[in-house]
């Protein structure tokens, strides 16, 4: 029911399994190379753990999708069964017939006559097993016997154990010993960071369509400290944060949101509130706040204009009347800038484009030929990228304002507030600024979705020559992924934000592309400013 309010074409946040919504973090990367190790080698199991909600299953699956065709597999979702009900669901799962009521002995010795016969077909038999920390000991036995199986080289039959962490306790029993030496390659995932926590968000809101802002950094800190990190947790806080948005007509979401949405998917009761702290920091915030306005100028400084002139600090022992008169300005600005669509229109403006009635600011850039770019970040995230940006902002009251960054001069910038521009300075802007902004960008019409090692040469040179543009160096003549590329490109994704893992998925060639547009207004005459 909110989707058209918030431009949505699908809900982004449905717990069901979906695969346009995968996202795998550094550790679920981590964890698929585990997996994938392990079942190259030539042992009987592998073994994958994490709390309830962490992704085991999303790994899995992807498992599944990078197994060779000449795999035949066998999933199992419900393991409380007995040793009989075992063999016969991997029979079932196999397409291996077996006549009424079987013995254990003549499950066995189907199921090894069928692993023989595809191992002389040169085919590979895997068998997945999850939530296995519900499996009884003399089951995990008797699959510990099915892989007794083997030839001189391998394995006839692979078991990958998915569970909760109880399993690694229950593989440590004595009576399991010989099973647990088995294991090839084990991985232990953990929860999402905080970081990933805004990527994760991100991702789903972006593939169901919704390219703007809409969770507040510290929302997303809220967001991350409530749920654990743990993505199924992070889906239903954000589904009730949605409907409580959509219910108060306001955006963007903000951490009372997840507050208020992590107590009802929790069943936490509120927090009682501390009386003494708001006063306390109001009157912090009061001294914070007295000494800050000599940043401002009541018109914005001309930018052939010494920054110094409008930064002049007035004594603070006796402030002047054109000081306060400059507060005044100030906090009028800030409180005719709380709706987020005047600040875009700005951003619109400095493109020579219009908000279209009816479609969101970035519906409206997209028919216009533009794209939005939105990332978490800092001042320097701002400047590297020199480009024009609607910037999510808080006051001394923590309530949300919007503005828009025209232009900067040395450690200022000329911030749009509503119809107002202001010449700030850094600390005032650090100090203000909630982490989250957004471009526009003309994108280019045609662009790999992602390059990595098997790219062909020509999109490893444009890689090779887009990173050297970047830092300022010459291109070399590349013709595979080198370990040198492979670096270069680490280094690119760590200093922006992305996931370091060496392939330049689209997040990444969006940013590099970023770098080498030519297109559209930019803050400084410089296209790299740090």
């Amino acid at each position: 029911m909110y989707k058209a309010f918030f431009g949505l074409k699908d809900n982004p946040f449905s717990i069901a399994p979906n695969p346009h919504y995968l996202f795998l973090s550094d550790r679920h990367r981590e964890a698929l190379a585990h997996l994938t190790y392990g079942l190259g080698e030539t042992g009987g199991f592998v073994l994958l753990t994490g709390e309830v909600g962490t992704g085991k299953t999303t790994v899995s699956r992807c498992l599944l999708n990078q197994l060779p065709d000449n795999t035949d597999t066998a999933f199992i979702l419900n393991p409380a069964l007995t040793e009989l009900e075992l063999l016969a669901t991997l029979c079932d799962e196999l397409s291996i017939t077996y006549g009424e009521s079987p013995s254990l002995k003549q499950l066995t010795d189907q199921i090894s006559r069928f692993l023989l016969d595809n191992h002389s077909k040169g085919r590979n038999t895997v068998l997945i097993i999850d939530e296995a920390q519900h499996l009884k000991a003399e089951v995990l036995e008797q699959l510990r016997l099915l892989t007794n199986l083997e030839t001189d080289t391998k394995k006839l039959l692979q078991v990958i154990l998915i569970g909760q962490p109880e399993l690694q306790q229950l593989l440590k029993r004595q009576e399991l010993r010989q099973l647990a030496q088995r294991i090839t390659a084990r991985y232990h995932l953990l929860p999402l960071t905080v970081e990933e926590v805004a990527l994760y968000v991100q991702h789903r809101l972006q593939v169901a369509g919704r390219h703007e802002p809409l969770f507040h950094r510290r929302a997303i800190r809220a967001l991350h400290k409530h749920s654990g990190g743990i993505p199924r947790l992070i889906n239903l806080m954000c589904e009730r944060a949605l409907m409580a948005s959509y219910a108060q007509s306001k955006v963007p979401i903000d951490n009372k949101m997840i507050h208020m949405a992590s107590q009802e998917v929790l069943g936490e009761a509120p927090a009682q509130n501390n009386l003494w702290l708001p006063a306390g920091l109001a009157a912090a915030l009061i001294l914070t706040f007295s000494g800050a306005f000599y940043f401002f100028s009541h018109n914005p400084t001309p930018l052939n204009t010494q920054a110094d002139e409008a930064t002049t600090k007035p004594p603070v022992a006796t402030m002047p009347a054109s000081q306060s008169n400059t507060q005044r300005v100030l906090q009028n600005a800030i409180d005719n800038s709380r709706n987020i669509e005047k600040a875009y229109a700005s951003i619109l403006g400095l493109w020579g484009k219009t908000p279209y009635i009816g479609l969101t600011a970035c519906q409206s850039a997209q028919q216009q030929g533009l794209s939005c770019y939105q990332q978490q970040g800092n001042w320097h995230s701002i400047m590297r990228l020199n480009y024009p940006a609607v910037v999510y902002l808080v006051d001394d009251k923590q309530q949300a304002f919007y503005g828009t960054v025209v232009a900067r001069q040395g450690e200022q910038i000329l911030l749009q507030l509503n119809e107002q521009q202001l010449w700030v300075k850094r600390d005032w802007f650090t100090r203000h600024f909630s982490g989250t902004f957004e471009i526009l960008w003309q994108a280019p019409n045609t662009q790999v979705s992602e390059i990595g090692q098997s790219a062909n040469q020509a999109q490893l040179q444009w890689l090779e020559n887009s990173l050297a543009v970047v830092a300022g160096e010459k291109p070399r003549l590349v013709n595979r992924f080198d370990a040198q590329l492979e670096q270069k490109l680490k280094a690119f994704q760590r200093q922006h934000g992305l996931i370091a893992d060496g392939i330049a998925g689209a997040q990444t060639l969006v940013q590099l592309n970023l770098y080498l547009s030519d297109a559209g207004p930019r803050l400084a005459q410089s296209k790299r400013l740090y």
